[in-house]
């Protein structure tokens, strides 16, 4: 998957060139975008542009930085909130569990960490929707009163706040699963405690299949009820729109045998809703893309649901934009924006994650280490238990726990000889897949070489036709006309 994702990104890029080349767009950020409506109404001066020499709106970039620091500590505090709510669903899952084991019920206390787990992750679900409504509106807000110059500076502003924020929120439960429940319990006898209450441990099949079932209720609740929403709620809008469009009934209406007039094409198009854009789209395929990437180790089945996911997504889409909305303003842009940047980031955070969760979080690499060692694997489940102390048990009976510990609780020589092995997995994972990475980067162009052939004929041309206008016999029969035909020629 983690090549898969830098493949699809290079691929990505040389298809952007040919429809940026397409459309002619190649240059179009830096020399041709104008400054957005609202920018030009509320800048407080004006400056010379020093490419086009004309005069322009202008904003003073000390008073934008000091708007950006606020719009930065804002993001901060949303985030703090956040994992404020992730540590209120832990401290929920560990009391809940506690209530259930304290129950008569055997059923439910057999099941007690899989309920608290799973009623967890719904929990949290709930509360990622919710604040992601909230913050998106906070942002937009907070991106406006910035005063960005250009759309396409605008529109990755609040691009990326929105991410940072949406980044926290849906994967701050997963990364905790994956990375942090299970590492601080410590043993019998010297229990750490969170708010006085002990830390989480994994269930008895470990921490892997409670991130499997976190991320498949995550991912798939959220593309469940994104789908619902885009299927349900532009119908409601537009039935809501054309009953408030809808007059009052004439004469001639009451006696044609439809009772409905004969709309013409732009009152029809009139009376569907306003085109919102594709924020939405996009962000939803890329925070997909993080789930499917960064997290494949432990839920293979995650590429499976985002495929089934996007083949309903697409018929849904097309029925939204087409029969639903509007026709859209078209709005040139060269490229994607920040959206790649941030696929970029995610395709090598996967690489990090995933060497993290095949050495850490799951069983490979202690079953390798046990089978060398042992030359089998007999006897690996008391391998990876550990004594209690005696003075815990109070009694004659010997405890078990998971850990590779003594006696007195003290990390063993194997605890150590792993460690050292699982690190050297993480490195050697890292540089090989980012290694085969960049030879792809280097053995696939990121433009095609028959568009690289087009552009560099279109300078050509460009030059020449420059040189022929700027040529000694161009300029003398100039000077030979009149004043009028001089300005007529220029213009």
């Amino acid at each position: 998957m983690s090549l898969w994702a830098v493949t699809f990104l290079e691929y990505w890029k040389r298809t952007s060139s040919i429809l940026s080349h397409r459309w002619d767009c190649s240059e179009f950020e830096e020399i041709e975008e104008r400054p957005r409506p609202e920018f030009t109404a509320l800048a407080p001066m004006t400056v010379r542009n020093p490419v086009t020499g004309a005069e322009e709106p202008y904003f003073p970039e000390t008073q934008r930085l000091s708007r950006t620091i606020t719009g930065n500590m804002v993001i901060i505090l949303m985030i703090a909130i956040v994992l404020i709510f992730l540590i209120a669903i832990i401290l929920y899952r560990t009391i809940l569990s506690i209530i259930i084991y304290r129950s008569q019920n055997a059923f439910f206390i057999f099941s007690a960490g899989r309920i608290a787990s799973l009623t967890g992750s719904m929990l949290n679900l709930l509360v990622i929707l919710l604040l992601s409504r909230l913050y998106t509106y906070l942002a937009q807000i907070l991106t406006r009163w910035e005063m960005h110059r250009t759309q396409t500076k605008y529109e990755n502003a609040f691009i990326l706040k929105v991410f940072i924020f949406q980044f926290v929120n849906f994967y701050s439960s997963p990364v905790y699963i994956a990375f942090f429940k299970g590492r601080f319990v410590g043993y019998p006898g010297n229990y750490n405690t969170l708010l006085g209450i002990r830390n989480e441990d994994c269930g008895a099949s470990g921490c892997l299949i409670e991130l499997a079932q976190e991320l498949l209720v995550i991912m798939v609740g959220k593309q469940v009820i994104s789908n619902i929403q885009e299927f349900v709620l532009p119908k409601l809008k537009t039935w809501w729109h054309r009953r408030k469009l809808k007059p009052a009934p004439s004469q001639e209406l009451i006696d044609e045998p439809d009772g409905q007039p004969d709309l013409s094409p732009w009152e029809a198009n009139y009376q569907l809703l306003v085109c919102e854009g594709l924020f939405d789209e996009y962000l939803e395929m890329v925070l997909q893309f993080g789930f499917i990437t960064i997290f494949v180790a432990a839920c293979p089945l995650a590429p499976f649901f985002a495929l089934i996911n996007n083949w309903v997504e697409v018929r849904l889409d097309a029925q939204k934009f087409v029969c639903e909305y509007r026709r859209p303003v078209v709005e040139r842009a060269q490229d994607i924006g920040i959206w790649l940047t941030i696929l970029k980031f995610i395709s090598y955070l996967a690489v990090i994650s995933n060497a993290f969760l095949i050495s850490f979080t799951s069983d490979f690499l202690p079953r390798l280490y046990y089978r060398y060692t042992t030359g089998s694997m007999r006897g690996y489940i008391n391998f990876t238990l550990s004594v209690a102390p005696a003075n815990f048990t109070q009694s004659y009976m010997t405890c078990r726990y998971r850990g590779l510990r003594d006696d007195k609780g003290q990390p063993t020589q194997d605890y150590y000889h792993l460690l050292a092995i699982r690190l050297s997995f993480v490195i050697i994972f890292e540089h090989v897949v980012l290694l085969i990475g960049r030879i792809i980067d280097w053995m696939v162009p990121d433009i095609p070489e028959e568009v690289e052939i087009k552009i560099k004929r279109e300078h050509y041309m460009a030059k020449e036709a420059l040189a022929e206008n700027q040529s000694p016999n161009n300029i003398s029969s100039l000077s030979s006309l009149s004043p009028e035909h001089k300005d007529k020629t220029t213009v």
